[in-house]
């Protein structure tokens, strides 16, 4: 779908052809306008056929001075981005059914949007849009071909049409890889698609495979890899948007492909949507599409620990216990933990890159979903100023989060007899204590965990990945442009086993 942001005012849109005009309607709507569109909305609101309370529509058919074949006023109450997202999404979903091709959604009674609103209008027309189509023989061609923005005032809202942009192919390439079955997006398959991200400007991949993996000294994410026939991949993207000195900040994304639960096997009900437990990682891919787009002053790591987690003959038994990367032995006491032992070792190699902070996301524990639902994800950090900038970024980008505890009494749970941790601590305070868990192998950078399990995807009727947390992200990333940080020298971490340097090759 192609998007074009237009100088139309409410006088001229009139005339503007188009198959639908949506035109949003502020709670205070200016009165005295001449024009038939302003007549027409002042006309329905004094007469109760229009609320302008956030998704609430008129719809009109081939109305006298107008040039569209229909016209769909929408209420957009207090015309934040939060009221204007619901109300394009209820014009969206009011001409989905018909044969709409061409859509103009003026945003002009909104006197001047800010570029926050732009872009909530264009990620709404996005979201109704999009259709998923790569694994179905026959697919219904989208008849919603191009949508223009239309705005009084070109120079304000041009900044939040670009970064929406780039933010809706983001989006859109997260969801693409997440909801694909896990027949269809492998560890192998996953490193393809970051290897098309590559041609991108001022993007490289790089993919270690099992070999490379075990010359680290990988111990637990190999671990889980163990039972199955599907061969691990660590997928390593760097952004590099600044110079050399300026430290990155790193990306981790959970990849599991597909998780049974390995020996401590999940129900059968719904393991079908176990094919998400790589959403984290699908938001990093989409992250990084959408800073390809934008082309920031910045250094962005990505990496991707990427496996399916199985009940082979070989899989990870409880009791096991696996030595990892940071030389930490580790008890396995729920074979379906295995989120925390894919992303601790990639924390521990995160190291290598002196960053200025690390951010994991990962769908990573059915406790935050009994804690939070699907509306605001979880995060937890070990850094204050690394906690504001993600929940401030959840707010501008209305991909919110919510802050939890970490406090270290919720570690006495993992302790354990056999090992020096155990990767779970029983089901009280679940969200919690796996961050703890995850919290022993970032001691040595600013740090923090996204726990997405009930915000990226949707179950049921509208079952599919929703493209969280990529907004969030993108907007915690382009908030750091302006506060580039040199390198610092490596700081000490907790004692590690030592393994022999090797050169990392493509897998």
């Amino acid at each position: 779908m192609d998007f074009e942001l237009k100088l139309l005012p409410l006088a001229r849109i009139c005339s503007e052809k188009c198959d639908a005009l949506v035109v949003l309607i502020p709670q205070d709507l200016s009165a005295g306008g001449d024009d038939p569109l302003s007549a027409l909305a002042a006309l329905a609101l004094k007469a109760g056929d229009l609320e302008a309370k956030p998704g609430k529509l008129l719809s009109a058919y081939r109305t006298p001075g107008i040039t569209a074949t229909r016209v769909v006023l929408a209420g957009a109450g207090d015309a934040s981005p939060r009221s204007v997202r619901t109300a394009v999404n209820a014009a969206m979903a009011n001409l989905k059914n018909g044969n709409t091709q061409r859509v103009v959604v003026s945003l002009a009674a909104l006197n001047n949007p800010q570029p926050e609103i732009v872009r909530a209008a264009v990620v709404a027309c996005s979201e109704a849009a999009y259709v998923y189509s790569t694994t179905k023989s026959k697919v219904s061609p989208v008849k919603l071909q191009r949508v223009v923005i239309g705005v009084n005032e070109l120079s304000v809202a041009r900044p939040g049409f670009d970064k929406a942009l780039a933010l809706v192919k983001g989006i859109e390439f997260a969801k693409e890889w997440a909801n694909r079955p896990a027949n269809h997006a492998t560890p192998t398959l996953l490193a393809g698609a970051a290897r098309e991200l590559a041609r991108l400007r001022n993007i490289k991949v790089e993919v270690l495979g099992p070999k490379e993996v075990a010359k680290l000294g990988m111990g637990s994410f190999m671990a889980v890899a163990q039972g199955t026939s599907e061969p691990l991949r660590f997928i390593v993207l760097r952004y590099e948007g600044a110079a050399r000195s300026a430290a990155p900040i790193v990306l981790i994304g959970k990849g599991i492909t597909f998780d049974t639960g390995g020996i401590s096997i999940k129900p059968a009900a719904e393991m079908d949507e176990m094919k998400f437990d790589m959403c984290g990682a699908a938001s990093v891919l989409g992250t990084f599409r959408a800073l390809a787009e934008l082309q920031p002053a910045l250094n962005v790591v990505g990496l991707i620990p990427a496996s399916e987690n199985m009940p082979g003959g070989r899989a990870l038994k409880p009791g096991d216990v696996v030595t990892s990367m940071s030389g930490q032995t580790i008890e396995i006491l729920n074979t379906d933990a295995e989120g925390r032992l894919v992303l601790c070792d990639a924390l521990t190699y995160a190291e290598r890159f002196k960053p200025r902070a690390v951010v994991d996301i990962a769908t990573l524990t059915g406790a935050c979903v009994i804690a939070l639902g699907g509306v605001r994800s979880g995060l937890f950090s070990s850094n204050d100023e690394l906690a504001q900038s993600l929940a401030a970024a959840g707010e501008s980008s209305l991909d919110p989060c919510w802050r939890m505890p970490l406090d270290d009494d919720y570690a006495e749970g993992l302790k354990t007899n056999f090992a020096d941790v155990a990767n779970v601590a029983g089901r009280a305070g679940g969200a919690v204590t796996a961050a703890k868990f995850l919290h022993r192998f970032a001691g040595g950078f600013p740090w923090a965990h996204l726990d997405i399990a009930g915000t990226a995807w949707k179950g049921g009727a509208a079952k599919g990945a929703t493209g969280r947390p990529v907004p969030l992200l993108l907007d915690y990333l382009l908030g750091q442009v302006t506060a580039a940080v040199p390198r610092k020298a490596q700081p000490k971490a907790r004692p590690a086993k030592k393994s022999k340097p090797v050169s990392r090759t493509r897998a």
